[in-house]
């Protein structure tokens, strides 16, 4: 399929594509350029349910199929993702703005999810005991929760989806995906090459929508499991709200990550993953770094160089070569960080580097802020303690690596956090205490690899189990634990056999 400008794209339910019942739409744009790149319907309960009823008449079928032979299908979907994935990369971009090198990253670690959830016939092993009594024994085996259900963001169109999908049918569920209406058109490529799988009809099923379509996820009792990605307010929201439904709940919040760069730190090594944490995807990362905290003399050994750097940095068109920057999600999420900025420099804070009108001379539709560096700080600042989600990154001063812990640890996120030193005793005192799931050495963006769960703590995690690795397992089944005693001695007879 490609994108037209008058194209409404379908939903998928069922093992088919089709088109919504309701007949409002919203445009999904090209945020580098303001081009409306194709509509998205905005489904409503019909859709909804009929997607939920696919997915429970086809769970006993499915969760009856070999956990080998799930397998060998996730083995199909990593070589159809791999066979598109310059597909995929390149909708990512023009739909959402990242570069396309990043968007090339986002499709790798697309493809790492699927690569970790292979390994299921293994992962998803239970536990024996022989003779927990005499001539007693004790197993536990995990089986599929049910229909589970994904509600995405907009800022990884490709991967964050396949967070949640591969995981949820190798563990013999079905699933319903609901992508953010912003950026639908990446997950159309991901069903186009599931549709090439031949899985039964209603394994997996794609809803595109808004709020009712959430809302609707909540409530229905057809629905056994919800994963969420998405601001701290609303992850709060669905994670109550689910929960009241007797729901498995997942839901991942906002973050404010700080860096912490220590005197000795390789200051060359520390300005390049600075700029990678802040700047990368415009800032739209819940990993992104947003706050440098600067201990003793590291401030002004790291400013002048991280300043240089940063106006280096070219803004622009992600799919064009050279660009170091894209724009970010839309022209109203452009409005809300310039407003961040006023209001930080309004605080108090110095604009080392000012993005707020350097991309007013690209596209006239273009969503574009340049990377923005705010000096002069302070933790009490609502810049230092709110999401911003765009390149903007605060400068914070601390006189010691306690007082840059106690920075961190006062904020409501705990999401990600890193240290740049060469100071083993440091980096060890710091991950010991530092309240943050996610900790990164010299390293900018602490995102796990698809092998290890996305562990963030207090506001920026609600819930028991984290994302992929090990953890999606442990959410995407149930346990159930038997214990067995046989009196019969195997040939038939005895004083306890009893024959029907």
């Amino acid at each position: 399929m490609s994108a037209t400008a008058t194209r409404l794209l379908h939903n998928y339910v069922g093992g088919a594509w089709a088109p919504a019942s309701a007949g409002d739409a919203l445009d999904v744009t090209n945020p580098a350029t303001g081009e409306v790149l194709a509509r998205v319907p905005l489904s409503n309960a019909a859709d909804l349910d009929a997607a939920v009823r696919a997915a429970r008449a086809a769970l006993p079928v499915w969760r009856d199929v070999s956990v080998i032979e799930r397998a060998r299908t996730l083995f199909g979907l990593r070589a159809g993702l791999e066979r598109r994935k310059e597909d995929l990369a390149r909708s990512v971009t023009t739909e959402m703005g990242k570069t396309i090198v990043d968007a090339r990253a986002e499709v790798a670690r697309t493809i790492e999810m699927v690569e970790a959830a292979c390994a299921i016939p293994t992962t998803m092993q239970g536990r024996i005991l022989e003779d927990v009594s005499r001539n007693v024994d004790c197993e536990t085996v995990r089986q599929p929760v049910g229909v589970c259900a994904a509600i995405v963001p907009f800022n990884f169109p490709a991967m964050v989806p396949f967070w949640f999908l591969p995981f949820a049918i190798a563990c013999g569920n079905t699933f319903i995906l609901k992508p953010s209406e912003q950026v639908p058109l990446t997950q159309q490529i991901a069903f186009e090459i599931i549709e090439e799988l031949g899985l039964p009809a209603g394994v997996v099923n794609l809803v595109n929508g808004g709020r009712e379509i959430v809302e609707g996820m909540l409530d229905h009792e057809g629905i056994d499991a919800i994963s969420f990605v998405g601001s701290a307010p609303v992850a709060r929201l669905v994670y109550e709200r689910a929960a009241k439904t007797g729901k498995r709940v997942q839901a991942l919040g906002g973050a404010k990550n700080h860096m912490v760069i220590m005197p000795d730190a390789v200051m060359d090594k520390t300005v390049s993953g600075i700029i990678a944490s802040a700047f990368g995807a415009a800032g739209q990362r819940c990993m992104a770094g947003s706050v440098v905290i600067t201990v003793g003399k590291a401030h002004d050994r790291l400013l002048p160089d991280l300043v240089e750097a940063t106006r280096a940095l070219a803004l622009g068109d992600g799919t064009e070569d050279g660009v170091d920057v894209g724009p970010v999600v839309s022209c109203e999420a452009r409005d809300r960080i310039r407003d961040w900025i006023d209001r930080g420099v309004a605080a108090g804070a110095t604009p080392a580097v000012d993005g707020r009108e350097a991309g007013d001379g690209l596209a006239p539709g273009g969503a574009f802020v340049g990377p923005t560096i705010l000096d002069g700080v302070t933790p009490d600042m609502d810049i230092a303690q709110e999401e911003v989600f765009g390149p903007v990154l605060a400068i914070v001063r601390a006189g010691s690596l306690d007082e840059a812990v106690e920075i961190i640890n006062a904020s409501r996120f705990g999401n990600g956090t890193s240290i740049f030193t060469e100071n083993g005793a440091a980096v060890r005192r710091f991950r010991h205490d530092v309240q943050a799931g996610m900790i990164g050495v010299n390293i900018g963006v602490a995102a796990p690899v698809a092998f290890f769960p996305f562990t963030g703590w207090k506001d920026s995690f609600l819930g028991d189990l984290h994302a992929h690795g090990t953890d999606a397992v442990e959410f995407f089944t149930r346990k159930k634990t038997v214990t067995s005693r046989w009196f019969s001695d195997g040939q038939g007879h005895g004083s306890y056999f009893v024959e029907s």
